[in-house]
């Protein structure tokens, strides 16, 4: 069911589950058809039932349409025909030429369905007119052309291989099943009718006859289906669809574009098939299961060859050839797709299941597929050609044979009338389909696709477990199930053969069939039912005959002797214990899966999800996608069962997402609860599902932690054992397995061989032994089939054990065992009895042949099957040469001595060994041996056992728990078990001095020796790791570190040395070898995006919001700057402002250093360097050789020393106006040019590197471009950009005091010096020196002097921050700190002077007259100089003369403040205004002094900050409040130099009040950078921006994306608004962010970034409802927005690291 998205949103499906999906082919809206989905899913629009009273429209008012439209469909039916060349003399391109010139006409057809209910019945009514169609379409005689034209549409029909109707009289649905009589015959006899008719009787039929020989146009598979609603059209259209099936079959099978058309088809049949009235429909009527299963047929029959599986000769069977291109594109995949959708249906279902012939013909199909992708094991050479066919091969059989058969399944749930045809039909067919290919499969071959055995198993088990039916009656005889059980098996061994490199020269295809076959989608449809099929036959089979032919078929029946050493004709040695281990695994999964034995459906489930969350922890979608979607359905809740999420919830706690300090980001994980792991814990389920053996492991690992972890057990877990689900009553049989006489001698041998060390044992091996006796503990045969064994085998004398019972067998003692052995085998060599040489080593490689323990033939009261007898004949004949040849050999006592010729195997002889043990003795052992204590188990540890331990733990505990289960069990075991404990108690045991043991011991100690080495060497690794972190992480760039050491006293010059980290030496920088600073330059315009609020701007979702950029930082200063450059002298605006709010160049640092001239040639080999980097060495890019920090540039250290130490920072005491004249004289002071030296080359290739960072446009603001004042202005701006920014990142205030970590990254120090020494240059005019104007009291000259000249700008406009920067940067270096704070002190009287001026225009005439009368009282006073009141009534009546800048808008002032102003709010309003002046002059104090930030409280900030600059003389008392007027230190008389300043103002002629005030105005104070804020559900933002038009081109762009910076919509890779050759995307980022862009796209759901030439994808930052990411909306869940995440990008992109973050960049040629 689908609905579109207006009815979508119109409509309630809260807590529903749902998938938005983009539909590529239009498609029809369910919504309002009550077929499809319940009413009161209805949006509003369909629920109101529109339909029951609507007006019909007036007759009149069709008419024309009626008369114009028969026309005009005949035209474009008349213009295909024209148009129509057969393929083979046209290209395609010819059919497209025909179809773009049809556009506007199909569009116009298009048009009119959109019209409505009335236009679509007119159309229907014409397209389904049959009189219409026979008049107009074959041509009146007098119309030659439309003669033509006809003769060329039967022409058409005729190369189609289909016959016209005047040919061909019966009509398309003639009874199939006259051909099909030939049943299921290696061919099957198709009907003809169904290929080949095609008769058209309306212009409907042709129309789609045209549409599939031109392969499904979009526009025309859109105007078909946009007819749909039209209940007519519907059923018409569906005949007519079907009619066609066979038709659009062959098409499919040409064409060349068989993907695109297969979506077309599939788009349409969708429709017609899902709805159940139609569907039920169109089988009664057209046949429409008859048309699909022969179609089928048809098209697999055209690429059948002989099968290999048997022998040539008698092999009737034919398969499909995987290499075909029909197989290998997936072509049938529309019509099994169609095939599944209408088996769906459960009536359509039941008609399948209730026509034979039907069946057989669909048989036939699914044998076609049986033993098809045939592997042969090569056994000499490697494979030439690896064939990829494998995947062609599972995918035909899931897709047509195991969906069919789950679709069928599905309808045989319950006990209804389904059984009868369930038992009557289906399980004979198979049956008899099966009967004809089962012969024995040849050794050394292989195939996956049994899909005969699969369908069958699947009924039966559905037979059993919802029909209640007796599986007996089902089963055929024995013989039979002897042959049904040999593929299954062959299979099994196959697996395991290639898990042991057995098929190593097949080439990886073979493993990666292997990994297929138990894969999450396969393994329902494939392992699960070969398995079950298995323990079917062994339910029924003789146990011993079962487990011998799975010994036979692992090939590990010759290991399975006594003797330490033996011959193996199949094996190689080191396959031999991965084939064991295989074949002990299968046996356990065999006897204790439950999954079709008896387990409910919610059991299933939970097993599931259980194993695959032990393997790992799981995203929710990994985990709906690992577990298997049939037989229970994870979609719909089926009733009386657990829901997915329910169960998940029960066994599962959920991780939220996380970040990496890496940067990589997390999905939401869910992991296993702790109860789980403690009692759910399946091992085996874990290793049937797994398709990486590393899995497992990974399973047991985390199984091991969550037992640390608890203190439950510390050492390394086994696989814990599980309780399993009880037998459903039909499968009992399986138990037999467990207790067969065969498994125990198995057993018992395994557990000898394994205590004895013998070679190509492992813990594995032991493990299996182990599990299968505690199986067979917890699983007892009942008693009644005990008696049936006859007593015959008690005479028989070389029975091995009594009876069955694994408990009576388990203290059964075996004395004496013949073997055939080498004769080089160590048990040869001695006389002496057995028991005291145990020696397992293997002389040489030796090859083996059997020496199976003698199995006694049963002679029971049952019937003897002649493939039993066989068996068992050929069996014995292996087992029994021992005893024949024993008779026969009296073996010469020389034979040790005799001579053999090299190389040959040696002879074979027979032994008798001594063994007296029993398995429960070989337990108590094997216990000793594991535990490596003489006397583990004391003889009365079964009375003070505590069992609750025994669930998790090692071996030891294994086989506690086994001796504990079998002495509860049995009294006999128990007093065995006592008995063997008291005799291994006595301190002298037999086995002390026997090489074995000493082995073990040696073994034990080198083990030990081994761990310690180990420790010792991570130990030493971890402190060596250690060392270098603390070096390399070192951050702190090297000159503060120096200033620390250097204490007042120490005027010694002492140079900072450095270490290159390319050469490794450590040494000064130089001026001829210089060394810099590895740093990263950026243009950055994350300062300009500042506002003044703190919210973050919202993104518009609807038309009526917008975003103005007109508050921004930026823009703000752009504004400022242009206002200036109207009325002044263009040399002092440039001097009055900053610029680089946008696009300023921000410089960061790793902190590591290196000689420049390493550099060069580290970048040399950059260069030669063939590896794809990513990053472009051109450009000048590289990443720090240590910490592989990305960056671009080296910014030389100065020579000399650290940080201005001694006299330089010693506190002075001279008088202000002393200093003042020092540092007049010191701007006097001409520039001294730098010697041309290294140095001072490298420093301007910087200051070249730091100019080519940011555009040309960020640079020239001047009036004319390249002008010295310009340059002057950038350099002194990139300092300013780097302070400001790093104020940003401490959070915008220095409270926190310290190095931030944003501070680690600085290099503002070497910045600085490198500025100073390029703006040395420049020297200013002292006639506009800035300094006098601040610090003297000047003659005003009259205005004639500057003649026509524009005047300079007023102090009081000027931007202070900036003198600042000016004013050290053109003193000479170094600078004296007591000079620095002179600077200060100066600048900050003019900035309150500015803080005065604009609070003084906020007031109210009123206010401003009180305040004025006020202070004027004040001026009298003692310390009136430094007394806020005063000054502000000195700056209100000084602005208030002639031209007084508050003649502006009073009234409007006084509407907006209601508030009055009290001296608290005024000193605090103040405060704010100087403090970012304060906070970037200590910040630059700090970099060049190396002077603490000492934190304090946000409401401390300011007398802080003042103290640490000298502007106050100590720290304040808390309780006295600091005055910011206290601060002021005049060098003249304060009220002469500010009614100086404001005379400049009230000066000037051309100005505005306005503008003036505008400019006085300024508030410098800006909240942080916030990116925009987001709304919480994505669907607001796709609803919005995907359908809308781009701004530029105005059309719908198909990859839209928005900047999260400013909001703006673009077009990504959009070629519609490409300019000079790069895309909108590009473009917008060197707009908006100085070349870094962060934009969202629409359609994805996640972020990219662009940085300067390259981009990355960053991630999303929407996650569904468990925390997963959606890219490319794939999965179309509900989205929603993650804070956590959403900051971090906010984070990344303030601190500009999203270069060192994220590591996956690569370029974008400009085409975003």
């Amino acid at each position: 069911m689908s609905l579109c998205a207006e009815c979508f949103n119109n409509g309630d499906h809260t807590g529903h589950d749902f998938n938005m999906f983009r539909s590529q082919a239009g498609g029809a809206c369910d919504c309002g058809d009550s077929n499809v989905m319940r009413e009161s899913g209805f949006c509003r629009r369909h629920r109101l039932r529109t339909g029951e009273n609507v007006p019909s429209i007036p007759r009149d008012l069709l008419l024309m349409s009626e008369m114009v439209l028969p026309r005009f469909i005949l035209c474009i039916i008349q213009y295909l025909r024209d148009g129509y060349i057969e393929p083979d003399t046209s290209t395609e391109r010819d059919l497209q030429k025909v179809l773009q010139q049809l556009e506007p006409q199909i569009s116009f057809l298009e048009e009119l369905t959109k019209m409505g209910g009335a236009m679509r019945t007119v159309l229907t009514k014409i397209l389904t007119n049959q009189q219409t169609f026979k008049e107009l379409s074959m041509g009146q005689e007098e119309n030659l052309y439309a003669k033509k034209n006809y003769d060329k549409y039967l022409s058409a029909l005729k190369n189609s291989g289909l016959v016209s109707v005047e040919e061909k009289a019966q009509g398309a649905t003639a009874d199939v099943t006259v051909g099909a009589e030939g049943g299921a015959g290696a061919l099957v006899l198709l009907d003809p009718c169904i290929i080949e008719t095609l008769k058209h009787k309306c212009f409907l039929e042709e129309l789609l006859f045209w549409t599939i020989k031109y392969e499904f146009p979009q526009k025309m598979v859109t105007f078909l289906l946009n007819m749909l609603p039209d209940q007519d059209y519907k059923i018409t259209f569906t005949k007519t669809f079907v009619q066609h099936y066979a038709f659009i079959m062959k098409t499919l099978m040409k064409s060349h574009e068989s993907d695109t058309m297969s979506n077309r088809i599939v788009h349409i049949s969708v429709q017609l098939f899902s709805n159940e009235e139609l569907a039920r429909h169109v089988t009664e009527e057209c046949q429409l299961l008859d048309i699909m299963v022969t179609v089928l047929l048809y098209m697999m029959e055209s690429c059948l060859i002989k099968s290999e599986l048997q022998d040539e000769e008698n092999s009737r069977h034919v398969v499909v050839n995987c290499s075909e291109a029909l197989l290998k594109n997936n072509t049938y995949w529309p019509l099994v797709s169609d095939f599944i959708n209408i088996l769906s249906h459960q009536s359509v279902a039941k008609k399948f299941l209730e026509d034979h012939s039907l069946l057989m013909l669909w048989m036939s199909f699914v044998s076609f597929f049986q033993g098809m992708n045939l592997n042969k094991r090569e056994l000499n050479e490697h494979v030439e050609f690896e064939s990829q066919t494998y995947y062609a091969a599972f995918a035909a059989e899931l897709e047509a044979c195991a969906q069919p058969m789950w679709g069928l399944l599905t309808h045989c749930k319950h006990k209804s009338h389904t059984a009868v045809f369930t038992r009557k039909y289906f399980l004979l067919d198979c049956f008899l389909s099966l009967l004809s290919y089962l012969l024995q499969p040849a050794p050394n071959q292989v195939t996956f696709h049994l899909p005969l055995h699969r369908y069958y198993a699947m009924f039966l088990s559905k037979a059993v477990k919802c029909q209640g039916l007796d599986l007996d009656s089902l089963l055929p005889d024995q013989e039979m199930l002897m042959k049904i059980m040999v593929h299954p098996l062959q299979i099994q061994a196959c697996l395991s053969e290639i898990h042991s490199n057995m098929w190593v020269r097949n080439g990886l295809q073979i493993k990666g069939q292997a990994m297929t076959y138990v894969q999450s989608h396969f393994c329902n449809s494939m392992i699960d039912p070969d398995i079950y099929l298995l323990q079917v036959c062994a339910s029924r089979l003789d146990p011993d005959y079962f487990i011998s032919s799975v010994f036979e078929r692992f090939k590990v029946v010759d290991l399975l002797t006594m003797a330490s050493q033996h011959q193996n004709a199949v094996l190689d040695s080191e396959q031999e214990r991965p084939m064991l281990e295989g074949a002990l695994t299968f046996l356990v999964i065999l006897t204790s899966l439950r999954i079709h034995l008896g387990m409910t459906d919610d059991e299933i489930l939970r097993a599931e999800m259980v194993s695959q969350l032990c393997m790992n922890d799981r995203t929710h979608s990994a985990l709906l996608d690992l577990i298997p979607e049939n037989p229970n359905p994870k979609s719909g809740i089926v009733p009386g069962s657990c829901s997915f999420e329910e169960m998940l919830s029960a066994v599962a706690d959920f991780k939220a997402p996380v970040f990496e300090p890496g940067g990589s980001m997390q999905q939401g994980m869910y992991t296993p609860k702790a109860e789980v792991w403690e009692k759910e814990f399946d091992p085996i389920m874990v290793v049937l599902r797994t398709v990486y053996r590393r899995d497992v492991q990974s399973a047991m690992d985390r199984y091991s932690a969550f037992l640390k972890q608890c203190g439950i057990h510390t050492g390394n877990p086994w696989p814990p054992y599980k309780e399993r689900t009880p037998l459903h009553p039909c499968y009992k049989g399986l138990i037999k397995l467990l207790h067969c006489k065969t498994l125990h001698i198995v057993i018992f041998t395994l557990l000898y061989k394994i205590w004895m060390d013998h070679q190509n044992m492992s813990e594995h091996v032991l493990c299996m032994v182990l599990y299968l006796i505690e199986l067979g503990l917890d699983n007892q045969v009942q008693d009644n089939t005990v008696d049936e064994e006859p007593c015959i085998e008690e005479h028989c004398h070389d029975s091995w054990f009594p009876g069955t019972n694994l408990l009576s067998n388990l203290h059964h003692v075996i004395n004496f065992v013949r073997v055939r052995v080498p004769e080089t085998a160590p048990e040869v060599k001695r006389e002496a009895p057995p028991s005291t040489s145990t020696e397992a080593s293997s002389y040489g490689q030796v090859k083996y042949s059997s020496a199976f323990p003698r199995l006694c033939h049963h002679v029971t009261s049952t019937q003897v099957f002649s493939l039993v007898a066989e068996r068992r004949r050929k069996f014995q004949e292996i087992i029994n040469r021992s005893n024949t040849e024993a008779t026969q050999v009296v073996r010469p006592k020389s034979s040790s001595t005799r001579w053999v010729p090299p190389g040959t195997p040696p002879q074979l002889v027979t032994e008798i060994l001594e063994i007296r043990e029993s398995m429960l003795s070989l337990l108590i052992k094997l216990h000793q041996k594991l535990s490596s204590k003489q006397n583990s188990l004391s003889a009365s540890w079964l009375e003070d056992m505590d069992t609750s331990r025994h669930a998790h733990g090692d071996g030891i505990t294994a086989i506690e728990r086994i001796l504990t289960k079998a002495a509860t069990r049995s009294c006999q075991i128990k007093r065995s078990i006592q008995d063997i404990c008291g005799k291994v108690c006595p301190p002298v045991p037999p086995k002390k001095n026997s090489p074995t043991d000493k082995k073990t011991m040696d073994k034990e100690e080198r083990r030990q020796r081994a761990r310690e080495r180990q420790q010792k060497l991570l130990a030493e690794f971890a402190s060596r790791q250690k060392s270098f972190m603390e070096t390399a992480m070192d951050v702190e760039s090297p000159e503060t570190e120096a200033a620390m050491d250097l204490g007042a006293s120490e005027v010694m010059e002492s140079e900072v040395l450095y270490d290159c980290v390319i050469c490794g030496q450590s040494g000064p920088s130089t001026e001829d070898r210089p060394t810099g600073l590895v740093v990263l330059l950026q243009a950055s315009s994350v300062l300009g995006h500042r506002c003044k609020s703190k919210e973050a701007k919202n993104l518009p979702t609807s038309d009526e919001e917008h975003i103005y950029a007109a508050d921004t930082c930026g823009v703000a200063h752009d504004v400022r700057l242009t206002l200036m450059q109207r009325f002044f002298k263009d040399s002092s605006c440039l001097q009055s402002v900053s610029i680089g709010w946008d696009g300023g160049v921000y410089v960061q640092t790793c902190g590591h250093t290196l000689h420049i001239d390493c550099h060069k040639s580290y970048m040399e080999s950059l260069r030669n360097d063939q590896v794809l980097q990513g990053f472009s060495v051109d450009k000048g890019e590289f990443t720090c050789p240590l910490c592989r920090q990305f960056a671009n540039s080296v910014l030389p250290c100065r020579p000399g020393r650290g940080t201005e130490a001694g006299t330089w920072h010693t506190p002075t005491n001279k008088k202000t106006c002393v200093l003042v004249k020092e540092v007049e004289d010191l701007q006097e002071k001409l520039g001294l040019f730098p010697t041309e030296s290294n140095l001072s080359k490298e420093m301007e290739l910087v200051i070249k590197d730091i100019k080519n960072t940011t555009q040309k446009k960020y640079m020239d603001y001047g009036k004319n471009p390249g002008s010295p004042d310009n340059d002057f202005l950038f350099m002194y701006s990139v300092a300013r950009t780097n302070l400001e920014l790093e104020l940003v990142h401490r959070g915008g205030n220095l409270c926190s005091g310290g190095a931030s970590a944003a501070a680690k990254r600085s290099c503002l120090n070497q910045l600085f010096h490198v500025l100073a020494m390029h703006m040395r240059l420049y020297s200013i005019d002292s006639a506009y020196n800035p300094w006098t104007k601040l610090t003297q009291c000047t003659v005003e000259l009259t205005g004639e002097c500057f003649g026509n000249e524009r005047p300079e700008v007023p102090m009081l406009f000027r931007d202070v921050p900036s003198l600042l920067i000016i004013f050290v940067l053109t003193m000479p270096q170094p600078l004296r700190k007591e000079h620095f704070t002179c600077v200060v002190k100066m600048l900050y009287n003019l900035q309150f002077t500015q803080a005065l001026a604009a609070l003084s225009s906020k007031f109210s005439p009123e206010e401003r007259h009180a305040w004025s009368t006020a202070g004027a009282l004040k001026k009298n006073t003692a310390n009136a100089e430094k007394s806020f009141e005063a000054l502000l009534s000195h700056v209100i009546s000084d602005l208030s003369t002639d031209k007084s800048v508050y003649k502006v808008n009073a009234e409007e002032t006084s509407m907006l403040i209601s508030s009055v102003w009290s001296p608290q709010s005024i000193e605090f309003s103040l405060q704010q205004f100087c403090l970012p002046f304060l906070r970037l002059s200590c910040l630059l104090q700090h970099h060049l002094y190396g002077d603490n930030l000492t934190g304090c409280l946000e409401e401390e900030e300011f007398s802080s900050l003042a103290v640490c600059l000298g502007l106050l003389p100590s720290a304040p008392q808390p309780s006295s409040v600091v005055h910011s007027a206290s601060c002021l230190q005049w060098p003249v008389g304060a009220f002469d130099l500010v009614t100086q300043w404001c005379v400049e103002v009230t000066g000037l002629s051309q100005m505005q009040a306005e503008q003036s005030l505008t400019l006085l105005v300024q508030d410098p104070l800006w909240a942080a950078p916030r990116l925009l804020q987001l709304p919480d559900n994505y669907n607001i933002i796709f609803q919005y921006y995907h359908r809308k038009a781009c701004t530029a081109c105005k059309k719908v762009p198909k990859d839209p994306a928005l900047c999260l910076v400013c909001g703006a919509f673009v077009c990504l890779k959009g070629v519609c608004c490409k300019q000079q050759g790069t895309c909108e995307c590009v473009l917008h980022s060197q707009h908006c962010g100085a070349a870094t862009g962060i934009f969202l796209l629409i359609n994805a759901s996640v972020i990219i970034i662009i940085r300067g030439h390259r981009f990355c994808l960053w991630g999303s930052v929407y996650l569904d409802a468990h925390g997963e990411e959606d890219r490319d909306l794939r999965r179309g869940k509900p989205l929603f927005l993650c804070e956590e995440r959403y900051r971090v990008l906010e984070q990344q992109w303030v601190s500009h690291t999203f270069d060192h973050i994220n590591k996956r960049w690569g370029p974008h040629y400009n085409g975003l």
